[in-house]
């Protein structure tokens, strides 16, 4: 294939065999190439995308030739502009997204000249990056994630320099639904039983409260109120240091019951006046990573138990919480919930595997208020 653009003589090879009808398919795709060259929306990388022609003429575009930006320029200024807004966990992981996918496959493009092809393209490269924990691909969810933030940077530059947004239909990856697996109660007596006496009382708090893990990992005696029985969720522990909870809604008062205002006797008396609840000896709180892989999945392995991440201590206490017929909306409102949709939504299937005894409490109404008996009804 032999055409010019930008001043430039460009001549492409294929691998297909010289036919007849080869040749006929080519010369139809060289007129769709001369059309957008004259219409001034070619791309040369949407043709010849493994082409060494193509960095060529990315560095050749400057933002004087079109009047836009490049996008590696203009995604640097939405970050500085956006970053106030965020958590310092959220710029992190922004600046990672940034920094590993969008610059290295869009930063030398004029912003405008991106087409929906080419992020359909982008994607379907995300999604054949190897994932983590072994997995041969990068899962749904963080396909996702990395477009978010190319969404938003298509969309605030199509505004301001009012070109078509070619972000627009396109939709999030379809995410499976996963399901949660909480511990029985019996098996939640069995870790505790086992786990080594210095996380015991970290594990009860844990499983009794619904804490995340960064709540937990970060709570402050000082929102400890041992007169009142509650715990005060007020700060989370991430990336190293203390922040905002993950939103408002987050920021609740958790009930102790007696299991749990127990441990926190105890920790007090273990872990004396420091600042951290659980801390590690030099009075930072503790690395839930280490944590992880060195107390939390080998006590599982020990005692025989399906492996699962900690966070299902929160859907334990959840589902615990259910099955002693508790309030839906002091569940929700101890799980930092806004309604109680989700409750029934994520939790509720649980409880008849719980109790055992469905549509136990609807008998026991009726028989109270009609005073049946077995031998009434025969």
């Amino acid at each position: 294939m032999d055409f010019r653009w930008q001043g430039v003589r460009c001549r492409e090879h294929t691998l297909l065999p010289n036919t007849s009808v080869n040749r006929k398919t080519l010369q139809g795709v060289l007129d769709r190439i001369h059309a957008e060259i004259t219409l001034g929306t070619f791309d040369y990388a949407r043709y010849f995308q493994n082409s060494p022609r193509v960095a060529q003429f990315r560095k050749a575009v400057t933002p004087v030739i079109s009047g836009h930006p490049l996008f590696g320029d203009y995604a640097e200024e939405w970050f500085r502009q956006m970053s106030p807004e965020w958590r310092h966990s959220h710029i992190l992981r922004r600046r990672q997204t940034l920094d590993t996918d969008l610059l290295p496959y869009f930063g030398e493009r004029v912003i405008s000249s991106i087409r929906k092809a080419d992020i359909l393209d982008f994607r379907v490269a995300l999604q054949k990056r190897p994932g983590q924990g072994g997995r041969p691909t990068l899962d749904p969810q963080t396909v996702n994630h990395a477009m978010t933030p190319l969404r938003m940077i298509l969309m605030a530059a199509a505004d301001r320099y009012e070109f078509p947004n070619p972000f627009t239909g396109i939709k999030p990856l379809h995410l499976q639904r996963k399901d949660i697996e909480p511990f029985t109660l019996e098996e939640v007596k069995l870790i505790l039983d086992n786990v080594r006496d210095d996380f015991r009382n970290y594990y009860t708090v844990r499983f009794f409260t619904g804490l995340r893990t960064g709540e937990i990992d970060g709570l402050k005696w000082r929102y400890v109120d041992f007169e009142r029985r509650q715990i005060l969720v007020r700060e989370t522990w991430v990336y190293g240091r203390t922040e905002y909870t993950k939103n408002d809604g987050s920021q609740r008062e958790i009930d102790m019951s007696q299991i749990v205002y127990d441990a926190l006797q105890d920790q007090h008396t273990v872990a004396g006046e420091g600042d951290y609840v659980f801390a590690s000896p030099r009075g930072e709180p503790l690395n839930h990573n280490n944590m992880t892989d060195r107390v939390w999945y080998p006590l599982l392995r020990f005692l025989n138990l399906r492996h699962r991440r900690p966070y299902q201590t929160r859907h334990t206490a959840a589902t615990l919480w259910l099955a002693a017929g508790e309030s839906p909306e002091w569940i929700a409102r101890q799980m930092g919930h806004r309604t109680t949709e989700m409750l029934f939504r994520v939790y509720s299937r649980f409880v008849p595997n719980l109790t055992r005894r469905d549509a136990s409490a609807f008998e026991k109404l009726l028989s109270q208020r009609f005073q049946t008996t077995p031998e009434d009804q025969k």
